[in-house]
């Protein structure tokens, strides 16, 4: 009777632990999967991000996803408005904005944030533009942004022109090119008094 009872505990024991890993690896996927998702998502956020408010200056968009420490840095009543102008003000950017940073989290699965930073290319210059964001209740938000003004680029100074070719010097004449020997020989010898001519005498 008692082996009875010991093995029916036991018995009970086992399947509640395998209940709790069943529970536990469920959860597991549940925080992974999420994870994978928020970080996909913060990905597409940072690429919108730089669409509307590089690209095509959209100030509503900037300022309903600035987070509140972000808008106290652009407190001013104009300043939002002069952001968005001082990107406008070098003109439309030349191809595709390559934007590069990765999304991390806290205590592995728990409040997503990410640093990212874009080129944003023109036709003689480029410039960047530096955001950090996060998602701390419902949706994406901005909580940093800076934009580095234009900087020259490599390799677009005016090439130097060549240096003109040097003239063929003058083909040398005929008379120039005859021999030294005809042109130092001396002329006909001058005739000397005949000879044997005596002055007249008496």
């Amino acid at each position: 009777m008692k082996l009875n009872s010991r093995s029916k505990s036991s018995g009970q024991v086992i399947v509640l632990v395998i209940i709790v890993l069943v529970l536990l690896g469920v959860a597991y996927w549940w925080l992974n999967s999420t994870k994978q998702q928020m970080a996909k998502e913060g990905q597409q956020f940072a690429n919108e991000l730089v669409q509307k408010i590089v690209v095509r200056r959209d100030l509503n968009f900037f300022a309903s996803r600035l987070s509140p420490q972000a808008r106290m840095n652009f407190a001013a009543p104009t300043a939002q408005q002069e952001f968005i102008n001082e990107i406008g003000r070098h003109g439309a950017p030349v191809g595709q904005i390559n934007v590069q940073g990765k999304i991390e989290f806290q205590s592995q699965f728990f409040e997503p944030h990410g640093t990212f930073q874009a080129r944003i290319n023109y036709p003689a210059e480029y410039a960047e533009i530096n955001f950090t964001i996060s998602h701390p209740v419902g949706r994406w938000q901005i909580d940093d942004i800076a934009f580095i003004p234009p900087r020259t680029q490599l390799g677009t100074a005016p090439a130097v022109p060549p240096a003109p070719a040097a003239s063929p010097a003058p083909a040398a004449s005929p008379e120039s090119a005859a021999s030294p020997e005809s042109a130092t020989s001396p002329g006909p010898a001058a005739s000397s008094p005949a000879a044997g001519s005596s002055p007249g005498g008496g």
